[in-house]
Formats: C-alpha cells, structure tokens, sequence
C-alpha cells in the first residue's frame, strides 16, 4: 500500500507543483470558458485529454513511442498557447458550443503530447523500478486526482468573478487566458532556444 501512495502522491505533486506549472496552465485554459452548468462539457473535455495524456504515458515509458524530450518540452507551451488564443476568439460567440469535433479533437492531441512530458519525469523517478505497470497506473491516478482539484478550482474562480464580482463571461474568458499566455510566453522563447 506504502507504494501505491509514493506514486500517486509523485502524480499529484507533478501536477500541482508550482515550479512545474506548465499542466496547470493548460487545465486553466481549456476550461475557464465554461461553468458549472456545462459540467458534462468539462467532463468530456478532461477525459479526452486524459486518455491522450494517459496513452502517451504508457507508450513512453514501455519504449513503443520516443520523443526527443527538448522537443515535447517546446510543444507544451505551444499547446497551452493555442487552447488560450481559441478561448480569446471565441470568447464573443454565442455559436462557441455548437461544434465540438475540432475542440475535442486537439484536448486528445494535446493529451498526447502532455503524457510525453509526464513519461519523461515518471522515467525519472521510476528508474529503478523492475515492474513499471503498477507504479505507472498509480502516477496517472494522481495526476488524474489533481487535474479534478485543478477544474474544480478554476470553474470556482470562474463563478465567484461571474456571480460575485460581476465580472463578465468574455471578460473572465480574456483576462484568463491573456494571463496565461503572459505567462507561458517567456517559457515558449526557452524552450525554443533551447532547441534552435
């Protein structure tokens, strides 16, 4: 039981780390768009960008996909960038919901590359472990368990700015995700000089 909680709580803190924000930012960004009456919204967005995620863990670490890590390190931003410019031109349209194929389409994609950069750290810390499924089934359950206190905490943040502050539905769509991308900018220019 002792290692059931040692991986769990690396997924948990992975996630919610405050040096390692960048999968916090993305939940930010895929969901301030929405409240707590679009809930079945959320929910299919989540769950498709944890069996992307999810999937992209276990190729990783089992060896099926390889991915150079400087290059999924620079494709995180550049996700979170894009989920972030979509809330702000959609931020006005009534006709935001209508289509959800492209939307629900990319949360995968997305999920794809943000399991790649989880694979990296789980390799990290799972080095010396012989049996990988179990401490890897365990990780992916944290990190599910954070992303749910991540949601919850925007989807809040969002009703008390809606309800409380008065701020309105386009405006706390803008202003959240202008925040982020501010945010995230600085890593993109790194992480691409990293690379080039």
């Amino acid at each position: 039981m002792s290692q059931f909680w040692l991986y769990f709580r690396l997924g948990l803190e992975h996630v919610l780390d405050w040096q390692a924000y960048d999968h916090i930012l993305f939940l930010i960004v895929l969901v301030t768009a929405y409240t707590f009456s679009s809930w079945k919204r959320i929910l299919w967005l989540v769950t498709l960008f944890t069996i992307g995620h999810t999937l992209a863990l276990f190729l990783s670490v089992y060896g099926i996909v390889k991915v150079d890590s400087a290059w999924v390190e620079l494709l995180i931003p550049v996700t979170i960038i894009l989920t972030a410019l979509y809330n702000i031109v959609t931020a006005s349209k009534k006709e935001r919901n209508k289509n959800h194929n492209p939307l629900y389409f990319t949360t995968v994609f997305f999920g794809l590359i943000h399991g790649l950069g989880f694979s990296t750290y789980f390799k990290m810390v799972a080095a010396n472990t012989e049996s990988k499924f179990l401490p890897l089934l365990e990780f992916a359950l944290g990190i599910e368990t954070a992303q749910v206190i991540v949601v919850i905490a925007v989807i809040i943040l969002g009703f008390i700015a809606q309800n409380i502050f008065s701020v309105s539905k386009r405006d706390w769509i803008l202003v959240s995700s202008a925040i982020v991308i501010g945010i995230i900018l600085p890593i993109l220019q790194e992480n691409f000089q990293a690379i080039f």
